[in-house]
């Protein structure tokens, strides 16, 4: 029997005409997690949360339920990956508080940032000392298509973006432990639907996934116009065996 996959969206805002299909109680993340068992945080990467958000958090969610953290842009597009301890400390000591539902740390890097092997390494590395998670990245210059053997000793997967910005940027890769597929929209990126055809699609690569005993995330973006919630909601429907409205 396969693990169930992790589906949801950047945010658990759910568009009022979608209200009829989560629970009519508790907060904006209960009636969230009543339907979809992972959320993206992307607030995250903008500003700090205070670790005892993080732990509210948590005890609002239900037991399977699993937290991806964007990591803040103050280490991939300031510091750009280098001198990065301090920060990197002060994040997880507040993301850490969602304790066993933190499911993935996310590190999307600016598409100016190419890859320097010996900074690569460091960062990962001081990450890795501080966090034995599931860990993904989402590079958007090419150069990052040499980090292959790095990702893989360090236990880093590669991100399969829509859409891709990098060469094979749509297919998973890095290390193999963790699959991640996100969503942006395509062709008006974080405003287009994917729908029934195209979920669809996406429905097959994460079921091939999951019967590798990979655990395997699908994370719709595409939030600008509301529409991450009805494409997630189609995948959920594909995997009746898995999600129980």
């Amino acid at each position: 029997m396969t693990a169930a996959p992790y589906v949801g969206c950047a945010g658990w805002s759910l568009p009022r005409e979608y209200w009829p299909r989560f629970t009519g109680e508790g907060t904006h993340l209960q009636r969230y997690a009543s339907r979809f068992n992972a959320v993206e945080i992307n607030s995250s990467f903008y500003r700090p949360h205070l670790a005892k958000t993080y732990a509210r958090w948590a005890d609002s969610a239900p037991s399977g339920f699993r937290f991806s953290v964007k990591v803040p842009k103050r280490l991939t597009h300031e510091l750009r990956l280098q001198g990065c301890e301090a920060a990197l400390d002060e994040f997880l000591g507040q993301c850490l508080q969602l304790g066993e539902k933190l499911g993935c740390l996310l590190v999307q890097l600016p598409p100016s940032l190419h890859y320097e092997p010996l900074v690569a390494s460091a960062f990962f590395t001081a990450l890795r000392r501080r966090f034995t998670g599931h860990v993904v990245l989402e590079p958007r210059h090419g150069s990052w298509l040499a980090a292959e053997e790095m990702l893989r000793h360090l236990q880093v997967g590669r991100v399969a973006a829509d859409p891709p910005l990098i060469a094979s940027g749509d297919t998973p890769a890095g290390w193999q432990g963790v699959r991640y597929w996100r969503l942006h929209g395509t062709p008006r990126i974080y405003h287009s639907a994917y729908g029934p055809e195209r979920v669809q699609a996406y429905a097959r690569l994460v079921s091939a996934s999951m019967e590798d005993g990979v655990p395997t995330w699908c994370i719709f973006d595409n939030t600008a116009s509301g529409l991450a919630t009805s494409d997630a909601l189609c995948l959920l429907d594909l995997y009746p065996q898995h999600f129980h409205t």
